[in-house]
């Protein structure tokens, strides 16, 4: 039951902020994504849940020709009360540098480095609606790292670096 829940719950959160990136993509693009800008997200319910919380950009970054763009979602009030440790969900996208086509196909996995500077083992991102995306718990106030490593459909390995405060 409890896989089952997280496993609607992580669709559910892949889903949310798809919408927001469209219609910005369809209005200007980056402009609307700046980092570390916080977006407010509307409550959705889910099996008599309601999921709130904050997309809060993290930016873009284009490495060998691909751009990632990454956003944080805050889930934490969701997932305690689901009696889960994790905060955040994680969510990058790709598109094709050139062409903006989006790169969906291929592998993603984020190593995260802690305030204190310890940094985790590689955690696998789940492909998911054109996106990669995973819960993490980011318990500590401070600066945390994303490292992105990807293969992507090209089977060029890329690093893509984000940052986030917790406050």
């Amino acid at each position: 039951m409890k896989t089952t829940t997280c496993a609607i719950l992580s669709v559910l959160l892949l889903t949310l902020p798809l919408g927001a990136l469209a219609a910005s993509q369809e209005h200007g693009g980056s402009a609307t994504m700046q980092e570390g800008k916080v977006m407010p997200q509307g409550d959705t319910k889910m099996d008599g849940m309601t999921m709130g919380g904050e997309m809060i950009m993290l930016g873009e970054t284009t490495v060998d020709g691909v751009k990632g763009m990454a956003h944080l979602n805050d889930v934490g009030a969701a997932m305690a009360k689901m009696g889960m440790k994790e905060t955040h969900h994680l969510m990058v996208m790709f598109n094709d540098g050139g062409t903006g086509a989006a790169i969906a196909e291929g592998t993603a996995a984020v190593k995260v480095t802690d305030p204190a500077g310890k940094e985790s083992e590689s955690i696998a991102m789940m492909a998911m609606d054109g996106q990669f995306g995973v819960d993490l718990a980011l318990t500590e106030k401070g600066e945390y790292r994303f490292v992105v490593g990807t293969r992507l459909a090209d089977g060029k390995t890329r690093q893509f670096q984000f940052q986030y405060t917790v406050k």
